[in-house]
């Protein structure tokens, strides 16, 4: 039997249904009339962070290398015949299955993720470490993802978020093939799933098609979650030198609160004011346009499941260095003393509103976020709630934020040619 739940709602002026597995898993559905092609995601949460950092990743490499039904040759040509874009992803706080095919296809592709997720053999382990080890050392052969790589790392010191591609390369020699089975077993049998779907196609079939597929997956509410919050304790200044090196990457940064926060919405505010806007953000404008210092500026706030970061980004000539470094210590001072404008504010839950609209525009990008969100227990219609949090945000939470979260307890990476 498949339950639908009484409730429909309208997110993003789109109605949307909610419905429910047999086995608890839960979903919605978002009718997309005229739409072609139709993306279901599947998000299974983790509870436990790896044993072995690597293994998750590795784990995730492999599903789509074969089956008990078909082998990695076999199955990608099935998926190119049919025209069926099925992937997985890996994030930390949770495994994605994600197809995106032809309206008519879409049963055929739920029989596909469901042989991928209940039947992977896991059998191309050995080729996929050699792989894999040549990848990590050509992605850290880039200035910036090195950089990245080590900020990432050392903010989420000894912590399962901080498990880089460096810290997967000292240690994928200790995974087994065993190791990474294990593991995803565990994720399947402990983590509560949602799934979401949108395009135009017949529910009521899909829903019998959903259930008969995947309703004897282990779903589980309850499991306790075993992933604790990364502390940073200390201001910390980690120095790269790559003597090749073009441009100095720097990278400063801070752990903030997560999305379910009160403060998250303000912050999310203070990262499209400084640097997320683009050419009106405060350090496009102070740094680039101004001081003539950056080939690139930004800044990035995100949550985790178990926390938030924020971080300020810039590339730049190493004689640059100390004089950017003094740059965003005034622009994050500025933001902290003196109160933004109405107007400054008002443009930025605007330049928000109009992104939330963009990255909702196809079936695939629909599925994604709303996924995302129902993963984390927000609620599969986040989107509106996130918007009046927005709207609520006052110039006073722009300058309590600022003045509480960006303390002297800050990373900083510098990645140069030389040491500073």
């Amino acid at each position: 039997m498949f339950r639908t739940c009484p409730n429909v709602f309208l997110w993003l002026n789109i109605i949307m249904l909610n419905f429910e597995l047999d086995n608890g898993i839960s979903g919605v559905y978002s009718e997309a009339k005229n739409t072609p092609r139709v993306a279901l995601a599947l998000n299974v949460a983790i509870n436990n962070p790896e044993k072995i950092p690597g293994t998750y990743s590795l784990m995730n490499r492999l599903l789509l290398q074969g089956t008990k039904k078909y082998s990695s040759e076999e199955l990608a040509n099935l998926l190119d015949k049919n025209a069926i874009d099925l992937n997985t992803d890996m994030k930390q706080d949770y495994l994605r299955f994600k197809v995106v095919c032809l309206n008519e296809d879409i049963d055929l592709a739920i029989e596909f993720m469901a042989e991928i997720l209940k039947n992977s053999t896991f059998e191309e382990f050995d080729k996929e470490v050699v792989k894999m080890k040549g990848e990590i050392v050509a992605e850290l052969d880039s200035a910036r993802t090195k950089a990245f790589d080590a900020f990432t790392r050392n903010l989420y010191k000894d912590h399962f978020y901080g498990n880089t591609y460096t810290v997967i390369s000292e240690n994928i020699d200790k995974i087994t093939k065993e190791d990474v089975i294990n593991s995803y077993n565990e994720i399947i049998e402990t983590g509560k799933k949602v799934i979401t779907i949108a395009g135009d196609v017949d529910f009521e079939k899909i829903k019998t098609t959903l259930n008969k597929q995947l309703g004897d997956i282990k779903n589980s509410q309850d499991n306790e979650r075993n992933i604790s919050v990364p502390v940073l304790k200390k201001a910390d200044l980690v120095n790269i030198i790559k003597e090749d090196a073009q441009q100095a990457q720097i990278i400063q940064g801070w752990i903030i609160p997560t999305i379910y926060s009160d403060d998250f919405p303000a912050l999310a505010l203070v990262n499209t004011i400084l640097g997320a806007s683009g050419l009106s953000s405060r350090l496009f404008l102070e740094l680039r346009e101004k001081k003539g210092l950056a080939y690139h500026v930004r800044s990035t706030c995100e949550s985790k499941q178990s926390c938030g970061s924020f971080s300020i980004y810039i590339a730049t000539e190493p004689k640059n260095i100390k004089v950017a470094l003094a740059g965003f210590e005034e622009e994050i001072n500025k933001i902290k003393t003196i109160p933004v404008s109405q107007k400054e504010l008002d443009d930025a839950k605007n330049n928000i509103f109009g992104k939330q609209a963009f990255v909702t525009e196809t079936n695939s990008q629909k599925v994604n976020i709303i996924a995302n969100y129902g993963i984390f227990g927000l609620g599969f219609d986040y989107q509106d709630k996130m918007k009046q949090r927005l709207k609520e945000v006052t110039v006073e939470d722009i300058q309590r934020v600022t003045n509480k979260y960006f303390t002297d307890k800050h990373l900083t990476v510098v990645l140069s040619p030389e040491k500073i």
